[in-house]
């Protein structure tokens, strides 16, 4: 016996982010870079460096505290902001939003993203630090210091697509929730590149609030051009005559 055909009902959007609030917030984030930026090119960040790298090691041979699962948990851990994987989740993202029919907000994402690369290709140009020297590095890590990419590009892929998906809710509890998540976890993968030594912590602070700050900036600029990109492909797929 047929079974009736199942009705599925896409969910609406319930919050579109305030620009002028994220404006306010990415120009908070900017100017935290901007300090740190300035205090690493004057050379005064090595009573905040250093400690930070020796914290999390201890003996002879600075090996990193805790038992050896822990280390393993954090390589796990930092590679959620690698190229490989947070790239993924990306792509995952954003074809998660076109099949909800959120096209606006897959090209908000897509478009955060991509740019993302730019800004923190051409800062990393720009700064050239070395990576530390202080404790042995306990993963694979290559290019300049300064700003930590994992911490850029994860603070900016993890709250871009957290913003995208708190439009399904109405709720502000929900909201705030989600998107809480998205920095705890950016925060945790910026934190990971320290303890593993390959970063400074002022590499991975600045990383984190230049990322979250493009993240934010980013939906406030390029709200208005994905919607219209994502209105126009919608019109094009409407219209018989647009072959």
């Amino acid at each position: 016996m047929a079974r009736p055909p199942e009705t599925i009902i896409l969910p609406s959007r319930g919050w579109r982010i305030d620009r002028r609030k994220a404006i306010v917030v990415s120009a908070l984030c900017w100017a935290g870079f901007g300090l740190m930026v300035w205090l690493v090119t004057t050379g005064r960040t090595g009573g905040f460096d250093k400690p930070g790298l020796l914290f999390w090691r201890t003996g002879a041979g600075l090996v990193p505290k805790g038992p050896k699962f822990l280390l393993e948990s954090v390589r796990d851990l930092t590679s959620l902001g690698g190229v490989l994987l947070r790239n993924l989740i990306a792509i995952g993202a954003v074809t998660a939003l076109l099949f909800l029919r959120l096209r606006r907000e897959a090209i908000l994402l897509a478009l955060t993203v991509a740019g993302a690369w730019i800004v923190e290709g051409v800062i990393k140009g720009l700064v050239g630090r070395p990576r530390p020297e202080i404790v042995p590095h306990l993963t694979e890590a290559g290019g300049a210091s300064f700003p930590s990419g994992h911490a850029f590009n994860s603070a900016v892929v993890y709250i871009a697509i957290a913003l995208a998906f708190a439009t399904l809710s109405a709720r502000q509890s929900v909201r705030l929730t989600i998107i809480g998540a998205a920095i705890v976890l950016s925060l945790l993968i910026a934190w990971t590149r320290v303890w593993l030594g390959v970063h400074f912590p002022s590499d991975v602070t600045a990383g984190w609030l230049g990322g979250a700050g493009w993240a934010f900036l980013a939906a406030a600029l390029l709200q208005r051009p994905a919607g219209k990109a994502a209105d126009s492909a919608t019109a094009d797929k409407l219209d018989p005559t647009v072959h």
